[in-house]
């Protein structure tokens, strides 16, 4: 590369696998492309939304970068923020324009993403910016309903202070969750995915005021799948039950919702360096 010419892509997909802003910022001033991708054709800063790094999407960001351009043509830069709960990138999304409701494939939203991962800040940051709380998923359920089923309060209390609908629906699955062994179910999902013979293990991690449950699929030592849920479901039916007696906001649902699974997103962070890194 001569003196003249301006630095290339992988140049700044190597500073950002390096987590240099100072590399990034003289990348960027010798004028590397804030929209570079890679062979792949994921983009440079979907790659910072997913690995949490909010100054480099900043700096993208402010040297132009689309936030609703969607990686590869597929993938959204806010909903890869909000599916791995980075607060701080999503705010420094939205900051930039990025829109809440933008659907990426498949027709999910980061707010179904971050509802259904119990990434709270990150749904109580999408309200702030507009996103819509009675928005379906791509299979049909509100928002309050997959909150509820997640076992996440602080979801749920989020999307009921901006006056989410689906309230009796959301209480009806809270209660259902109360007679079910969470591990259990999470185990039974996992094999009905990957099949039978693997080894299974469960913990418990604090979190949100109460347990989330782990339950992981290992081979040779190795985990193969995973699936966690929290389990606030008792604090989630007190709270539906005070919004209804409130009658706050309209509390239907649009009828015959569907149960929805939200497939496995595997983060751009995890992928390979470029070569050379």
């Amino acid at each position: 590369m001569s003196e003249h010419e301006p630095p290339t892509g992988p140049g700044l997909f190597t500073a950002v696998y390096e987590d240099d802003e100072d590399a990034v910022v003289r990348l960027l001033r010798a004028g590397a492309s804030p929209e570079a991708t890679d062979e792949d054709g994921q983009s440079v800063l979907y790659l910072t939304t997913v690995s949490d790094m909010p100054g480099i999407a900043r700096l993208l960001l402010a040297a132009g970068a689309d936030p609703d351009r969607l990686s590869a043509g597929t993938d959204s830069p806010l909903c890869g923020a909000a599916c791995g709960g980075h607060t701080e990138v999503v705010r420094a999304l939205l900051a930039a324009g990025a829109t809440p409701d933008l659907e990426e494939e498949l027709g999910f939203t980061a707010l179904t993403w971050a509802v259904q991962r119990g990434n709270a800040d990150v749904v109580a940051a999408l309200l702030e910016h507009g996103a819509d709380p009675d928005r379906p998923t791509p299979a049909g359920e509100p928002p309050l309903v997959a909150a509820a089923r997640r076992g996440s309060p602080s979801c749920v209390r989020a999307l009921l202070g901006h006056g989410a609908h689906a309230r009796a629906e959301a209480l009806a699955e809270a209660h259902r969750w109360l007679t079910l062994d969470v591990a259990s179910e999470l185990r039974s999902g996992l094999e009905r995915a990957y099949g039978p013979g693997n080894e299974v293990t469960t913990h418990r991690v604090p979190e949100d005021g109460g347990i989330t449950v782990v339950v992981e699929l290992r081979t040779g030592g190795r985990t193969v799948a995973g699936n966690d849920q929290q389990t606030g479901h008792a604090e989630i039916v007190e709270l539906l039950r005070g919004a209804l007696a409130e009658g706050i906001g309209p509390l239907a649902a649009p009828p015959e919702v569907d149960a929805h699974v939200t497939p496995p997103r595997t983060p751009a962070s995890e992928a390979p360096p470029p070569p050379g890194v």
